[in-house]
């Protein structure tokens, strides 16, 4: 069987289609305003004889709608994983798993199957940031959210006057936390801020496991992040894809019990 792995965030959709195990060459774009047509000529008519398509989804049921009608079009079935208590070798700490964001479930099932046999913190960076702390036996101890650094930038010029004002322009460049304009100011502070946190939160996590976590990295701003962490850390690309991969494939082996 055919199937594409589709990771669809608030801004951006990410697709790959599953190569044996593993996620093959992965595509992204922004999907703002697209449309049942729109998905269905960027994911299937470039990839003929898709019969399943597998889905991590936080963009919503008018998204979620038109991406079905898409595999429909293409005659595939499109299946939108749910967060369950175990699954994908994760046991969820959330006391109500289905509140854990999908995709934040799907890259920890990634990061656990890459990285089995050591504890993760999982820090996904878009437009929000969150972290999710993951131990050797793949329980899941829970996460933050926080914004990320880009939406941390707008938030502060969208709900002020004069910084707003005086951030016009573009930024001098330069290395190290002080910047020498508003401009840089604001986004090397909002980097800064995001590493820090990376840093406290592997400090805890130390502290509650009893040895360092490895931080695993992924989304499309963490190159943002990673060069101010101090911490152990590695970037994954399509870790949700990679976690979709898993969970199709134990979807598979239970299919055949």
């Amino acid at each position: 069987m055919t199937i594409l792995l589709v990771d669809i965030g608030n801004t951006r959709i990410k697709w790959a289609r599953l190569d044996g195990d593993r996620p093959g060459r992965g595509k992204a774009a922004a999907h703002a305003g697209w449309r049942a047509a729109d998905y269905q000529r960027h994911l299937f008519a470039p990839a003929r004889g898709i019969e399943r398509v597998v889905v991590a989804s936080v963009a919503g049921s008018a998204v979620d709608r038109a991406l079905a009608a898409a595999a429909r079009r293409a005659g595939a079935v499109a299946r939108f994983v749910t967060v369950a208590r175990r699954a994908g070798g994760v046991t969820v700490g959330y006391v109500e798993p289905w509140r854990l964001g999908v995709d934040r479930f799907a890259a920890v099932v990634g990061a656990h199957d890459i990285f089995s046999a050591v504890p993760v913190c999982v820090i996904g960076v878009g437009t929000a940031m969150t972290i999710d702390l993951v131990d050797a036996d793949g329980r899941h101890r829970g996460g933050v959210i926080v914004p990320a650094p880009n939406l941390m930038v707008e938030a502060l010029l969208a709900n002020t006057h004069g910084i707003r004002r005086r951030a016009r322009g573009v930024g001098v460049g330069g290395r190290g936390i002080f910047g020498r304009s508003t401009r840089d100011a604001i986004e090397r502070g909002a980097r800064y801020a995001a590493a820090a946190l990376v840093d406290r939160a592997v400090e805890e996590a130390s502290g509650a496991l009893g040895r360092e976590p490895l931080v695993v990295l992924t989304g499309g701003e963490a190159e943002l992040v990673r060069p101010l962490v101090r911490s152990r850390s590695v970037t994954v690309a399509q870790l949700v894809l990679r976690g979709l991969a898993v969970l199709s494939r134990d979807a598979a082996r239970r299919s055949r019990r």
